[in-house]
């Protein structure tokens, strides 16, 4: 059973809607115009229960189908990254500095169209709770959703995602049981010292040795504390000294993120990177102080809900690979999934420039796909009684 051909027949609407959202970037927790867009196209839908101002700006609208049922979340994340964009296309954005470079306007787009279609329809039990997110790529928008009591407040018994994926072929879908991205940590590092005259160094307590012992130090977690076949990544990805060649810094500001797909890893990691830092600070007659952020858990696939998942994709493509290995990214999904049984699905748009990356654009061609799938999923998981 392949895309549905009432989604079909609307494509080139899922288009103009991303098309507009590309144009008009909002970035983390101020996404009011992305929402107002998403809540005028609802209506127009004939949806007309709708909450709007979760996590600031979310929106969550409820579909009734036909009878008694379960209700089943589906959710997109709305917000753009703070790049310039490097695409060309004649929908860049209009906004400088902020460009959709992770998606978010096709997920949103997708999951309007499976809005489309399923207020026409109804044809499914129950209910359907369409999850509109702000700041999955800062703060957690999806955390902030479950701690507001989005589960509760809307009786979502489960809840799905997708995400475009530009290293799979258009339309395959990929998935897996069990972790499928990572969690990250993020830590700040400040190695305090007394400046000076280069001149001088006697005269000083440097604290550039200690910082660039402390960054060849955080490797060892990997390679000398953690178990060599567990999935561990310690990246230092800034170090900031220093003002001229002939001057002493006084302090040296270090940063960077701790990923893995085990709690007692994160545990591992935080206690090893305060004892190096701190001590190799001592050892060099300096101080460092640690500040260690506990971010998104890891995203773990229920093995139950993934497997039905892989089938309804397989219906709607027939492209499904369903033992996708983990991947180190981090997504905001998990904190949904830490609250109600699910599955998170990569949806390939063909081969093309990373996500994070300035030429990104979304492949309009790849919305018949997404939208389908949760249309598809909702007649699945809910269908009505004989």
């Amino acid at each position: 059973m392949p895309v549905i051909n009432r989604i079909a027949a609307f494509a080139e609407d899922m288009t103009a809607w991303r098309q507009h959202l590309h144009r008009n970037p909002e970035l983390g927790l101020d996404c009011h115009r992305t929402a107002a867009f998403v809540v005028e196209k609802l209506r127009s839908f004939g949806i007309s229960e709708i909450t709007e101002g979760l996590a600031t700006s979310g929106v969550v609208a409820i579909i009734e189908g036909q009878g008694e049922g379960p209700c089943t979340g589906l959710r997109a994340d709305m917000d753009a990254l703070p790049m310039e964009e490097r695409t060309g296309v004649d929908w860049a954005s209009t906004v400088p500095g902020r460009m959709h470079a992770c998606g978010h306007d096709g997920h949103t787009a997708m999951l309007l169209g499976a809005a489309k279609y399923l207020a026409e329809t109804r044809n499914f039990a129950g209910r359907v709770a369409l999850i509109f997110q702000p700041a999955e790529e800062v703060i957690g928008g999806g955390r902030i959703m479950v701690e507001e009591g989005m589960m509760e407040r809307f009786g979502i018994d489960e809840v799905y995602a997708l995400h475009t994926d530009p290293f799979g072929e258009l339309g395959e879908f990929r998935t897996c049981p069990g972790p499928i991205m990572a969690s990250v940590d993020e830590f700040e590092i400040a190695v305090k010292g007394v400046g000076g005259h280069a001149a001088y160094p006697h005269m000083c307590r440097d604290p550039m040795p200690a910082a660039l012992a402390i960054g060849q130090g955080l490797q060892t977690i990997v390679s000398r504390n953690a178990d060599p076949v567990a999935s561990l990544v310690v990246s230092l990805t800034q170090m900031h000294g220093g003002t001229a060649m002939n001057i002493i810094a006084d302090r040296v500001y270090m940063s960077g993120t701790v990923r893995s797909f085990d709690p007692a890893l994160r545990d591992l990691a935080e206690t090893r990177l305060r004892a190096l830092a701190e001590g190799l600070a001592a050892a060099h007659g300096v101080t460092a102080e640690v500040t260690y952020h506990r971010n998104y858990p890891a995203t773990i696939n229920p093995a139950a809900e993934t497997a039905q998942a892989a089938e309804v994709a397989r219906q709607v493509s027939g492209r499904v690979i369903d033992d996708l290995p983990p991947e180190m990214g981090a997504e905001d999904f998990s904190y949904m999934l830490n609250a109600r049984p699910g599955c998170f699905l990569f949806l390939g748009q063909g081969i093309g420039p990373s996500v994070h990356h300035p030429e990104f654009d979304f492949n309009d061609a790849a919305a018949p796909f997404g939208a389908s799938f949760f249309a598809r999923l909702i007649e699945t998981r809910q269908p009505l009684s004989a």
